[in-house]
């Protein structure tokens, strides 16, 4: 199970070398200018410029074709949908399919939402993906404060990932071990699925369970006071990416605002 299973970070990328906060602030302040506009051109530069900055992050394409298709796929069901269905076709008519009409500007609207979206998984991807989940949980308690059981907590979170892809792939051959498939029917497919992924959210709270046990065992949260082993310090460069985000924010804003296709959410 391919989509569960974290990438793996290049420490030695620049952005993979950038502490944690950074890299989320810099996708928080991207993300802000997604959510408060809706046209196209906003999000194609912002799209645009996080494509650029791949080479950056010591990504592989192949990897994050690997772990964000579905999401992508979502993301272009969503435009379409929203094309073909909208309550009203505005704008000269494109394309007409039997009772179906698509208009121009409900194309444009509908391939915004589009792009927006995948600019926004992009964007939370690669802030993400290319940190270390022992450095966000030391830079979360460290710059932001948060409390050291939220942070070790969702770091163990992040560190079963793995274990449960393994476990769905196992669930599956235990299936398929035993003769039951769904043959060629999208019904018991999907029965079999929802059967397949009920086993693995059972698994996971038994597990889940288990795990709070242990660390209360071993007396993690009796103290309030716990020192750092890995310290995490704001640099120039982290700064700097937080610049680079802001500016591509603004550049995107811009562009939008002289081509006169800015349109925000508000207004």
């Amino acid at each position: 199970m391919r989509l569960v299973t974290p990438i793996v970070p290049d420490r030695r990328a620049p952005l993979g070398r950038a502490n944690p906060v950074a890299k989320l602030v810099a996708a928080a302040v991207l993300l802000v200018v997604l959510f408060a506009s809706i046209d196209v051109v906003t999000a194609g530069v912002v799209l645009v410029g996080l494509g650029a900055a791949l080479p950056f992050t010591g990504i592989r394409p192949g990897d994050l074709l690997g772990r964000a298709w579905l999401i992508g796929l979502v993301a272009i069901s969503i435009g379409a949908f929203n094309v073909l269905f909208a309550a009203e076709q505005l704008g000269p008519t494109l394309l007409t399919v039997g009772p179906l009409s698509v208009g121009s500007e409900t194309l444009v609207t509908g391939i915004g939402l589009a792009v927006r979206l995948l600019a926004i998984v992009l964007a939370g991807l690669l802030a993400t993906a290319t940190t270390e989940p022992s450095d966000l949980a030391d830079a979360l308690v460290q710059q932001l404060g948060f409390s050291p059981r939220f942070a070790i907590g969702a770091l163990a979170a992040v560190r079963l990932l793995p274990l449960f892809a393994n476990e769905w792939q196992s669930i599956a051959m235990a299936r398929r071990a035993r003769g039951v498939g769904a043959g060629r029917s999208p019904v018991a497919a999907m029965r079999l699925f929802a059967g397949q992924l009920l086993a693995l959210l059972v698994g996971a709270i038994r597990r889940g369970s288990r795990m709070a046990m242990a660390m209360e065992a071993r007396g993690f949260g009796a103290r309030d006071c716990r020192t750092a082993a890995r310290p995490q310090a704001m640099r120039r460069g982290d700064w700097g990416w937080i610049g680079a985000a802001a500016g591509l924010a603004a550049a995107a804003i811009g562009i939008s605002v002289a081509a006169g296709t800015w349109t925000p959410l508000f207004g």
